[in-house]
Formats: C-alpha cells, sequence, structure tokens
C-alpha cells in the first residue's frame, strides 16, 4: 500500500470516536497502551529473515516523519492512554539527533516508559547518551553467540555488539533484553547455551516465533521452530515455571518463566509465540508507527492511515486522534498468519521492528 493512502472510512472529529474516557479502544474492547515507533527504515545489517535477498530501498528523509512530528504524536497519544513508547527501526540509532527525540518522549506527561530496540553495532557510542536522554529499557536483537553463524546471518559483528552492551551496562542500563529469533537449522538445539550467554552476563533472553512478514523466501518451513519446541529445549534444561502474568512483562506480549532447577535456578527469562499461541492476540495493547508516519493497529496487517499526511496539511490534535480512534476500531480481533490467508506484503524494516 502506497503511504497516505487511507483504508479506514473518513471520521468526524466527535469525542466520542476516542473510546471511554478520551483512550482508544479497539472493538475487541482492547485498549491502546503501547506505541511502537519506527524512526527510519534503514538498517546497517541484513538479517535474512527481515530484509529482502535483494536489499532494501530506503526512504527519502522528506518522506519520513521528522523528530517533531513524532513527538507531536507521541504527546496526542499520550493524552488519550498510551503509555509506553519503544523506539524501533530499521536500526534507530541510524536515525540523526534520535536521543532528542528520546529525551522529549521522556519528558511528555503521562509516559511512564520509553524503550528502544536495537542491533547494537552503535551502542558503544551512544549508550551513555542514550542513558541521559531517559531512556528507560533497551533491547539487543541477538540470534547466536557464534561470531561466524552471526556474521552470516546479520552481516553484523558480534564483538561489537558485545562490546556495545558492556558500555550500556557501565553507564547504567539493568536488565537489557536480548531478542533471540528462534531459527531451526540455525539456532536451534542451541537455546540453552544461549540462554547460559545471556545470564552469565546479566541479560534476560526472549525466544521469539519467526513470523511470515514479506512473504520472505528465508521465513519458509525448513527455518521455522515452533513455541513447543523453543519451551521444550528450555524447559529440559532448566525446568521453567511461569511468572504471574503482568510482574515482568513490561506490557508488551512476552511470557515470561523461572527457572526452577540446577544452578541458574530463579533467572527469567521470555517467550514470544504469535505463531503457537492461539491467545496472542487476546490481550494486544500494542499499535505502530511507522517512519513514514503511518498508523498500523497490527503488525500483521498492511492497512494503515498516514498521520503525516494529516500532520503536513496542518490538522488539529483532535483531527489527529479521530483518524487513530477510527483506525482501532477497525483492528482486527486476531491476526490472519497462521490460517494462510493473509500475509503481510511490507517487510521488518519498512514496518518498524
Amino acid at each position: 500500500m502506497k503511504a497516505g493512502v487511507q483504508r479506514y472510512p473518513a471520521v468526524a472529529e466527535e469525542s466520542s470516536l476516542r473510546g471511554r474516557q478520551g483512550s482508544f479502544f479497539d472493538r475487541a474492547n482492547r485498549q491502546l497502551t503501547y506505541l511502537r515507533v519506527s524512526v527510519t527504515d534503514r538498517c546497517n545489517y541484513s538479517c535474512h529473515y527481515c530484509m529482502p535477498a535483494g536489499g532494501w530501498k530506503a526512504s527519502p528523509r522528506a518522506e519520513l516523519l521528522s523528530l517533531e512530528e513524532i513527538a507531536r504524536i507521541v504527546r496526542v497519544m499520550a493524552k488519550h492512554g498510551v503509555k509506553k513508547i519503544r523506539i524501533t527501526g530499521g536500526e534507530p540509532l541510524l536515525r540523526k539527533n534520535v536521543t532528542d527525540l528520546i529525551r522529549w518522549i521522556a519528558e511528555t506527561p503521562g509516559i511512564s516508559e520509553v524503550a528502544l530496540t536495537t542491533n547494537g553495532h552503535l551502542l558503544p557510542q551512544f549508550a551513555e547518551a542514550l542513558k541521559k536522554s531517559g531512556l528507560t529499557r533497551l533491547t539487543v536483537s541477538i540470534d547466536t553467540f557464534d561470531p561466524v553463524v552471526f556474521e552470516e546471518l546479520t552481516g553484523g559483528d558480534l564483538a561489537r555488539v558485545l562490546t556495545g552492551i558492556e558500555v550500556a551496562q557501565q553507564v547504567g542500563f539493568k536488565n537489557i533484553g536480548i531478542n533471540v529469533v528462534a531459527l531451526d537449522n540455525i539456532n536451534s538445539g542451541r537455546l540453552s547455551d544461549i540462554t547460559q550467554h545471556c545470564w552469565n552476563r546479566d541479560l534476560t533472553p526472549r525466544f521469539i516465533e519467526l513470523m511470515p512478514i514479506g512473504g520472505l523466501p528465508y521465513q519458509q518451513a525448513k527455518h521455522r521452530y515452533n513455541y513447543a519446541s523453543i519451551f521444550d529445549e528450555l524447559d529440559r534444561e532448566f525446568g521453567l515455571v511461569e511468572r504471574l502474568k503482568g510482574i515482568s512483562a513490561h506490557g508488551g506480549p512476552a511470557r515470561y518463566w523461572t527457572a526452577s532447577k540446577g544452578p541458574w535456578l530463579g533467572r527469567h527469562l521470555g517467550t514470544i509465540s504469535p505463531m503457537s499461541d492461539g491467545h496472542f492476540c487476546g490481550d494486544c495493547n500494542r499499535a505502530r508507527l511507522t517512519a513514514r508516519g503511518g498508523f498500523r493497529p497490527c503488525l500483521a496487517n498492511d492497512e494503515e492511515v498516514s498521520l503525516l499526511h494529516a500532520l503536513r496539511r496542518g490538522e488539529s490534535d483532535s483531527h489527529l486522534a479521530s483518524l487513530v480512534s477510527n483506525a482501532m476500531a477497525g483492528k482486527l480481533d486476531a491476526h490472519r498468519l497462521t490460517d494462510g490467508t493473509f500475509i503481510p506484503l511490507t517487510v521488518m524494516t519498512g514496518i518498524g521492528g
């Protein structure tokens, strides 16, 4: 879908469109409290499950939301119940002055948490500035601790990423999360080793099922490792017991587990199972803002409304809120990735990870 093409019906600016008590609700009565904000569709890595084999053409700067425009959208969203913002990309640390944006968001009334997901390559020089800007949580993507496999899979430098994590810890970041996409024939059979690598470094791993976003060849069956296999591999080693819901979920999609045996007794890990968990969408509180200004209520649906175009037409905050509310009203009850009826055509680099 071209940026700015709006598939939702036209809306009026009545406050009734904005949900109960000014908050955004979808038709399944789920409240939007968590917005993932992509600040760029450029990336300095080329993960096979994320990036098209022929490469990705990044958008011209003029077609992206400015940092000031993003901050304005966040202010509007915060007035209507959004509490958590996660900065994503592409690789968000490629966006010039991104720490200024993080500071503006952290100072926004109503926002209680500002997180960032990164591949970690630029962390050595950005960690201190991120901490000073008010970033509260940091997540780094590492699918393997084997430097050769890491380079083959991502085109990146594992040693540099690990150095960046060390610097981030030195400047005060705690409970850094590690996102691990579980891949059959790549890191399957080694998930407990990855977990121990993380725990040795005081990091919390989260194992994620591969999703067919963008319909890339790499996402086909030979690389899919389902939740049952992920859990079984980890449970055999650590005796996993689920933590009470909400204790450490941080408002996101992960389920968290505690090791009940062995030398790692009491340590935690997370699982994210969008493909296997029939209830995964049941309490979804999330939506996405793409770097090109598209508000997307569901990752697994290419329909979006252009807030960028509304901003540049000079529309009011009230109108922006109405656009968001109307889009939320059209949000699917659940994604359709598992029944074969729909695969999003936009790759993760374009949507925002």
